[in-house]
């Protein structure tokens, strides 16, 4: 499977231009929609969409160990504090470093950038104890004040560093931390640095998952001085500590990255360079996988799984449940500002079917916009089930008999919680038919649609969201809590009493309690129906069987710095 650069560097452009003169293949979109995703689920600015390289084409590998990692899209920024999707946390996962991570495979908490820390018997003071030695890509040093430059950054949007608010809008700070500097929910009070290793967070009150906030790939640490040369540049070039520095990204076509021989792991990374390649269509990266071109592709057809285990040469590999996918309403928007309209298209929509057709097993209905497993899941929510005859009914009530006419957006970009979106928006839009309602499909590329539908462009569109620290706020405050209207809250759900209950959760260390309030909240979430949540996958990937020691995260964002390219 292993090629010099430059041959394999002709067979990635060959692909490209096999892929973009196959534009009338059904699974890319009539207006050229063949950009990518996550998490989730959203575009900094307007340079994301430029076909233009940011930096210059680097020199090619000393070694051969250059790994190949096919994707659906391409990253919406690399500044992980001003982005949500997934696509973007793969990267930067490889180039920037957090305070503390994850197990390779769980949420469980382990060291980062801090080798150490500990927490003050009230809850609201945290000491962290940094690696020493460490530098930025750059050359420059990791200490406690480049800790303290960056979340004082994220906390304040008049920041020297903060550029512009567009981009800051994005940021996942607010909801993981109650608001922004100056904000009443706000629960940093002060960051201090104690000396140059050691660096102390002071809250105004508990919050119950901080240490898992700071293991999200959001909250990595970015050279001060890149952000100082760089400015609102350092979307596109980010300078981290991680295993890879970042060497160049071409739009909607790749990202490469280099081996940081500084790292601060001896031994590590293994591999000389990562090229992460936008093959938007599913098929056309197995292709690829199959022929060598490629290393790892996401975003693997369920149909095609039960092959490729008996495959020769290939590998597959399993993300655990950590995810849905859903259909949202504009709930301030007509028709949606109508709760009866948004509970008949629930009733309205087979979920199952949807399940059965594209998933192959590898999916389970949803109920809630959380998955089971997770602290306060309310297994006793009754969700809708498919009943075209209540939703017949639920329309009238709301004074629409066959006359109602609706937009359904979406990108075909793969996701983990979505393999197929064009299926799926099919089988909605037939669906809505049998019930009188007139669906449009509109289909865009994945970077845009993300700033779309944060800009409230939509009526009704189809996402997802993949869980990235393990708690259930990351799900349900992010996605339906009024303070994230215009960001991840793309429903523009406002409920005062279920703000009350998440804010309340979010404020708790007591885990019982926080599990009642967040079942509560799902209660009431589902009687408003701001959305449809359709299901709950079991993401499947594939590898060449010279990749040894990938191990798929459940956040959709593993380090690669372990992985190396059998000879």
């Amino acid at each position: 499977m292993r090629f010099k650069f430059s041959l394999l560097f002709a067979l990635l452009i060959s692909v490209v231009l096999v892929l973009a003169a196959c534009s009338g293949d059904g699974s890319q979109s009539s207006n050229d929609d063949t950009s990518s995703t996550d998490n989730g689920e959203e575009t900094t600015n307007d340079s994301s969409t430029s076909e233009e390289e940011t930096s210059e084409e680097p020199t090619e590998a000393t070694g051969d160990q250059v790994l190949v990692f096919a994707r659906g899209g391409d990253s919406q920024g690399l500044d992980p504090g001003s982005v949500t999707d997934g696509e973007s946390s793969r990267v930067t996962k490889q180039v920037l470093e957090t305070l503390l991570d994850f197990e390779a495979d769980s949420f469980e908490i382990k060291p980062g950038l801090a080798h150490d820390w500990e927490v003050s018997d009230d809850g609201l003071s945290y000491t962290f104890y940094l690696e020493e030695g460490v530098t930025f890509h750059d050359g420059t040093e990791f200490n406690a004040e480049a800790v303290k430059v960056n979340f004082d950054r994220w906390a304040d949007p008049e920041h020297e560093y903060a550029f512009s608010d567009a981009a800051y809008v994005y940021s996942m700070y607010g909801t993981m931390f109650g608001g922004y500097k100056g904000d009443e929910g706000h629960v940093v009070e002060e960051v201090n640095v104690i000396n140059d290793h050691e660096i102390e967070f002071v809250l105004n009150q508990p919050l119950g998952f901080f240490l898992q906030n700071l293991a999200m790939s959001y909250f990595a640490i970015t050279s001060p001085a890149a952000l100082e040369e760089y400015g609102s540049g350092i979307n596109e070039n980010p300078v981290g500590t991680g295993p890879f520095k970042f060497a160049s990204w071409t739009k909607n076509d790749s990202i490469v990255l280099e081996k940081f021989e500084d790292y601060r792991k001896e031994g590590l990374p293994k591999l000389d360079r990562v090229i992460f390649q936008v093959i938007p269509d599913n098929s056309a990266r197995l292709i690829a996988l199959r022929s060598g071109e490629v290393d790892i592709m996401d975003g693997l057809n369920p149909d095609d799984a039960a092959g490729i285990e008996s495959e020769e040469g290939i590998g597959l590999y399993t993300r655990s449940e950590n995810n849905f996918g859903y259909v949202g309403f504009h709930s301030q928007k007509a028709p949606f500002d109508q709760k009866e309209v948004r509970q008949a298209i629930n009733y309205a929509i087979d979920k199952q079917a949807i399940a059965d057709a594209l998933y192959a097993g590898y999916a389970t209905t949803s109920k809630n916009p959380l998955p089971p497993g997770y602290l306060g899941y309310n297994d006793d929510v009754e969700g809708y089930n498919y009943n075209p005859e209540r939703a017949r009914e639920l329309l009238e009530e709301a004074g629409y008999v066959d006359d109602l006419e609706i937009e359904l957006m979406m990108s075909p970009t793969a996701r983990p919680y979505m393999p197929d979106p064009e299926t799926v928006a099919q089988i909605v839009q037939n669906n809505l038919a049998d019930v009188g309602v007139d669906v449009t499909i509109t289909s865009h590329e994945w970077a845009p649609y993300l700033e779309m539908t944060e800009q409230g462009e939509h009526q009704m569109y189809i996402m997802g969201w993949s869980g990235t620290n393990g708690d259930p706020d990351y799900f349900l405050s992010s996605l339906l809590h009024s303070s994230n209207i215009g960001s991840s809250n793309n429903t523009f759900y406002n409920s005062p009493e279920v703000d009350e209950l998440l804010d309340q959760a979010k404020r708790s260390v007591d885990q019982d309690e926080r599990a009642e309030l967040y079942a509560e909240a799902q209660a009431l979430i589902s009687e408003d129906s701001p959305m449809v949540t359709l299901v709950h996958s079991t993401p499947v990937l594939a590898a060449g069987s010279g990749v040894l020691n990938y191990v798929p995260h459940p956040s959709t964002s593993e380090s690669l710095e372990e992985v190396e390219l059998a000879q």
